[in-house]
């Protein structure tokens, strides 16, 4: 339960203010409806008795029904203002928690980043995060709200009918209703748990399952996928009707202890009538207020049936498991090669102004060796400018060594959004970029740096994505810049003239490529294959 205190802590300290006028009004409601159902049902028993006494006609009725009157307007005027009070308030708090894990994501270094672009860590963090909407709106907030009604009510009935009256009402209702609460905590905190992992599984499966529908088609797979589909949504739904009854048998309960607790306070009742401490109407307004309750009781039973739910999201994003930053790394090796790999069967040695072409048979881990580089992969070989890739600073890293991968990312946005994302705002840096990657003349032709990309980069073909991307490379001037396959997607004479203008607009950076052809380019001082120690040219 430590995560959830911790999210609680966060969510309430969000929106302090707005919680409190909300949690105030919450108490407002069930302690309005408390006394317009006391006030009821003593104006009917009251009006009743002086009609049977043939007093009815000197009886003042205007002043007890003007008061049921103004708390059921008052009633149903505080409810909207509860409920928007809330809400408000829930959202601004669950927008400061989505704020706050955005910050320390972005604080955490590229490895951990790396692992959040996939489809399913985004799809559950959002899940998460509107699970716990919950807390507030269904536990913290009704939970405090039955509370503070419960005990200004015990006061009351104290005062107005009697203390055994109050007793039997706070001490019929309170600690029963938390046992039966409890006990549907425990059994729905698995099956609410299992619906939120599964239905999270069952949302990415169908989204997989749709977008790769060609290759399942295609490979005779989609039989299985659907099968496999099939059992999480079955689970989900075993799991949906466990819960289901668990909450069902907890009305049952609850609305059973409401009745116990109501009939009890009307005996009690009756004995301070019988001992002529009270008239017949207030005797009999304990019954009300018992029914009452149940308004600040029932409600609970969502809250604390989703408890599994709840918990499961807080501990996933707490923020204590978000993954830290690095610690800086001491010395850097300033006199030393910019890169530096030695393993048995692989030696490389890079210092500034020089560029390598790295060539080798697929699968043979050319890729991987640059991730590793760049930090984004564990390795123990490796000294980028004397020290360990994991061993640096991550934002410090990312001033010496910059990668292009195979798969770049792009924002829907101009092309100056784009390019900004490398830390560089001035225009003319950004057209000698362009003009670096060969892209400036089709840049402009389409309206300049205001020229506006789709999703993921839609409106660039493959070539000029990639350029793009190794624009925005270029923006970062590197002490050590990393390609893999940078002539993909384009012709020779493109490729050549790219690589050409790359190393004059960088003359000082160290280059490593991954070249699969064109790795006899005159800009390569020379060509090294993964896997022998000696250089082939």
């Amino acid at each position: 339960m430590k995560p959830v205190l911790r999210i609680v802590r966060l969510l309430l300290s969000a929106a302090p203010w707005a919680m409190a006028r909300g949690a105030a009004l919450s108490v407002v409601v069930l302690l309005m409806g408390a006394a317009l159902l006391a006030l009821s049902g003593w104006f009917i028993t009251a009006t009743g008795l002086a009609g049977l006494a043939g007093i009815g006609i000197a009886f003042d009725v205007f002043r007890p029904s003007a008061g049921v009157r103004f708390l059921a307007l008052g009633r149903t005027a505080a409810r909207y203002g509860e409920r928007l009070l809330t809400h408000d308030a829930t959202l601004r708090a669950l927008a400061a928690l989505r704020v706050t894990l955005l910050r320390r994501h972005t604080g955490a270094d590229a490895r951990a980043l790396m692992g959040l672009r996939s489809e399913s860590a985004l799809t559950r963090i959002v899940s998460d995060v509107d699970a716990l909407d919950g807390l507030i709106l269904r536990l913290v907030l009704p939970v405090g709200a039955a509370i503070a009604t419960h005990l200004i009510v015990f006061a009351a009935l104290g005062w107005i009918v009697g203390w055994p009256v109050a007793l039997v009402v706070l001490a019929g209702t309170v600690p029963v209703s938390v046992l039966i609460l409890w006990r549907l905590a425990l059994r729905g905190i698995v099956p609410s748990a299992r619906i939120e992992e599964e239905g999270q599984s069952l949302r990415r499966g169908v989204i997989d399952t749709i977008r790769d529908r060609d290759a399942l088609i295609l490979s005779g797979a989609l039989p299985r996928r659907e099968e496999g589909l099939l059992d999480i949504d079955a689970s989900v739904r075993a799991a949906t009707a466990a819960l289901d009854r668990a909450e069902r048998s907890s009305g049952f309960l609850l609305s059973s202890l409401i009745a116990v607790v109501a009939a009890a306070a009307f005996l009690a009742g009756g004995s301070l009538l019988a001992a002529g401490q009270v008239d017949a109407a207030v005797a009999v307004i304990g019954l009300f207020v018992s029914l009452a309750l149940a308004e600040a009781v029932l409600p609970l039973r969502r809250g604390f049936a989703e408890l599994g739910r709840m918990v499961g999201a807080a501990r996933r994003i707490e923020p204590d498991n978000v993954a830290p930053t690095r610690q800086p790394g001491t010395g850097r090796g300033e006199g030393q090669a910019v890169l530096t790999v030695v393993r048995p069967d692989f030696r490389l040695s890079l210092s500034a102004g020089e560029a390598v072409a790295l060539t080798g048979p697929s699968g043979a881990g050319k890729t991987t060796l640059l991730m590793q580089i760049a930090g984004l992969a564990d390795a123990t070989d490796i000294r980028v400018k004397g020290l360990p890739p994991r061993d640096w600073d991550d934002p410090a890293l990312r001033d010496v060594v910059t990668a292009l991968p195979q798969r770049s990312a792009l924002l829907a946005g101009t092309i100056w959004d784009n390019l900004a994302l490398a830390g560089e705002t001035d225009p003319s840096a950004m057209w000698a970029a362009l003009e670096a990657v060969a892209l400036a003349d089709a840049i402009e032709a389409r309206g300049g740096l205001e020229m506006r990309l789709g999703e993921g980069g839609a409106g660039l073909s493959g070539g000029q994505f990639r350029r793009l991307a190794l624009a925005r490379a270029v923006l970062r001037r590197p002490e050590l810049l990393l390609l893999d396959e940078p002539g993909e997607g384009l012709d020779a004479d493109t490729a050549k003239r790219v690589l050409d203008n790359v190393r004059a607009a960088l003359p000082q950076a160290a280059i490593l490529a991954v070249m699969h052809r064109g790795f006899d380019h005159a800009v390569f001082d020379r060509t090294v294959r993964l896997g022998r120690p000696e250089q082939i040219s």
